[in-house]
């Protein structure tokens, strides 16, 4: 899974390919074939299990419970890498359903699951802060949810596109500046005594 995830996450999942894959892997044709009945489901099987898991460690259990969802995702857009293979490949998520949700359903019915559930985990997150009164009560979580992730995809792209940190930390910057405007005024103030 690992080995079939770098050569489409380097190559796209149409350009990918299945001798690189096996090689990598050190299987065989035969043995891939045992596993899955075709490139399609391999694929499938990337986006379910790799792609999910990345989108999981990274974005759904930091927000999990989280007392300041602020805090945590100012955390979370501020750990992405600036390391040049990051810039140069992109997000894997994104790639995949920028490629293939036009070309097959089964890839975008999987990235869109994985998006729904990024989008669910800030939205929740976001409405536990209000609960909490760490985030501003006139925020639309939901709507904010789609705005952040449209945002952070948007800034990876574009420096993937660049190939310059400096765009991707631009991004990181903006996006969390637009986070602590989330906060009650009275948590603004104590961030900024933090700065």
């Amino acid at each position: 899974m690992r080995a079939a995830f770098q050569e489409m996450h380097r190559s796209g999942f149409r350009s990918a390919d299945l001798d690189v894959i096996l090689a990598t892997a050190g299987v065989t044709k035969g043995a891939l074939y045992y596993h899955f009945d075709n490139k399609e489901a391999l694929g499938y099987a990337v986006v379910d299990e790799v792609v999910a898991s990345l989108t999981r460690e990274k974005w759904v259990r930091p927000l999990q419970n989280a007392k300041n969802p602020i805090d945590t995702l100012i955390r979370i857009v501020q750990s992405t890498s600036l390391k040049p293979e990051y810039l140069q490949f992109g997000c894997p998520l994104n790639n995949l359903s920028q490629e293939m949700s036009p070309l097959d359903a089964g890839f975008r019915k999987r990235t869109a699951k994985v998006f729904t559930d990024w989008h669910d985990a800030i939205a929740a997150a976001l409405r536990g802060g209000q609960k909490r009164g760490v985030v501003r009560s006139d925020v639309n979580a939901n709507d904010t949810a789609t705005f952040l992730i449209a945002a952070y995809e948007g800034y990876v792209s574009l420096a993937k596109n660049s190939q310059e940190a400096g765009m991707l930390q631009s991004g990181k910057r903006r996006m969390s500046r637009h986070l602590e405007s989330l906060r009650p005024a009275r948590g603004r103030a104590r961030a900024a005594d933090r700065d």
